[in-house]
């Protein structure tokens, strides 16, 4: 294992009933896992009382704990489908109700759905993350009619594209993650 890994938030973005975030989400952790650059924390926001109740307190313990592992994290890959040419209301709600957790770090995608493979709720994302001072990475893992490319056991039918897509999006993540924990060490952001 390398010694000191980029830890790596990997936020599932919908809360739907028979959502298929957790499939995809879990086939790329399983991916990650395999390399020893990367420490991955896997957030459900299906289970942090923030994103679904936005009349929690901040203080509330869910809160406190989602927070605490935003700001342990290196780099984050949301996992999101694509809801009205966009992202889903909670994982909006869970980007609002933190702030410098994502400053200076950079950010990636794995998108799912239909005809865009979830890319238009990417294209929303950058511009949020923009604006809170976070980097997106440029290349992102889209599964474009998502439930049809998965088997049974929650693996792609043809592994090899989204494995080579996954390498990449990873690679960058880790040199950016890496490149922004030394900066942020050295002289702390102010936005």
């Amino acid at each position: 294992m390398t010694e000191n890994p980029v830890q790596l938030a990997v936020i599932i973005g919908s809360t739907r009933v028979g959502r298929f975030g957790p499939t995809v989400a879990n086939w790329f952790v399983g991916h990650a896992k395999q390399r020893d650059d990367i420490a991955v924390d896997l957030i459900d926001l299906a289970e942090d009382p923030l994103s679904v109740d936005m009349s929690s307190e901040p203080e509330s313990g869910g809160a406190q704990a989602i927070s605490a592992r935003l700001t342990a994290a290196d780099a984050f890959v949301v996992v999101t489908p694509e809801y009205n040419h966009s992202y889903p209301a909670p994982l909006k709600s869970a980007i609002d109700g933190h702030y410098t957790q994502w400053q200076a770090k950079p950010i990636g995608f794995v998108s799912y759905g239909g005809v865009s493979g979830g890319l238009r709720a990417v294209e929303h994302l950058r511009h949020v993350f923009a604006e809170l001072h976070a980097v997106t990475v440029r290349d992102t893992v889209s599964f474009h009619g998502a439930a049809q490319v998965f088997d049974v056991t929650g693996n792609p039918l043809d592994p090899t594209a989204p494995a080579a897509a996954a390498d990449q999006l990873l690679d960058q993540l880790v040199w950016w993650g890496s490149a922004l924990r030394a900066a942020r060490a050295e002289r702390p952001y102010a936005a």
